[in-house]
């Protein structure tokens, strides 16, 4: 099972390396993210799970943390370094860390 984390401890993974990975659809994406997020739609995970990276740790994130948990959870059960981002982008913009709204 993976580990919840809060926005600011993500946010700090980030800074130091970590791959963030929005798994939320892609109207969701299409409204607002974070900056340095790597977008892979839950839907689509199962035929680009070979694409994530195995040598850096993942911070996971949806629109409020349900969706980023399940696929949290069963990366770390595939053997990723992988956490959770409890309170997903609402808790993210929420804290004032940095969105882009195209």
């Amino acid at each position: 099972m993976a580990q919840d984390i809060s926005v600011a401890d993500a946010h700090r993974l980030v800074g130091e390396g970590a791959m963030l990975l929005d798994v939320r659809e892609d109207d969701e994406w299409a409204e607002v993210r974070a900056p340095d997020a790597t977008h892979l739609p839950m839907s689509r995970l199962g035929a680009q799970v070979d694409d994530l990276p195995r040598d850096r740790m993942i911070a996971c994130i949806c629109h409020v943390g349900g969706r980023s948990a399940a696929v949290a959870d069963a990366l770390a059960g595939a053997g990723f370094s992988i956490v959770n981002v409890a309170g997903g982008m609402d808790a993210w913009e929420s804290a004032g860390l940095p969105v882009i709204r195209p």
